[in-house]
């Protein structure tokens, strides 16, 4: 079985986007949807202030949290930029997954370039995870 995360176009963007305003710190947040599209992204602080690492403040996190569940949305994925280095999970993003029933983005700056990939972690192995851009109000 393959697995896929399926995006509207609108949140790649606007995750992108945030990665870039951020740099060179890393971004982070949740993105939320339903029936296993995302259709929202909750930009959170980096409380670490890094450019190689990042963490939620709790209060900010479960404020999030409720804020997607007030929507009928289901934290479907974590998502984190990594300004200079590819999209992939580094050694402390796969050692601090927590759960394995999200999805984490990295969202990619390194060499002008913009990437976005997904993976699924558990058990400290990563998992490449197939990531479908969906048109607003589009089927996948």
């Amino acid at each position: 079985m393959t697995i896929m995360l399926r995006m509207h176009q609108s949140i790649v963007d606007r995750i992108t986007n945030h990665a870039e305003r951020m740099a060179p710190i890393e971004a982070c947040g949740y993105l939320g949807g339903a029936g296993g599209v995302i259709t929202e992204s909750v930009e959170l602080r980096n409380v670490d202030n890094s450019a190689e690492h990042f963490a939620f403040d709790p209060a900010e996190q479960f404020g999030a949290i409720r804020q997607l569940r007030a929507r009928g949305l289901k934290a479907l994925a974590v998502y984190h930029s990594h300004p200079a280095t590819p999209a992939r999970p580094s050694e402390e993003d796969i050692r601090l997954a927590n759960d394995p029933s999200v999805s984490y983005v990295i969202v990619s700056l390194a060499d002008g370039v913009h990437t976005v990939k997904s993976f699924r972690i558990a058990k400290g192995i990563a998992e490449h995870e197939d990531l479908h851009i969906v048109e607003q109000g589009g089927v996948a």
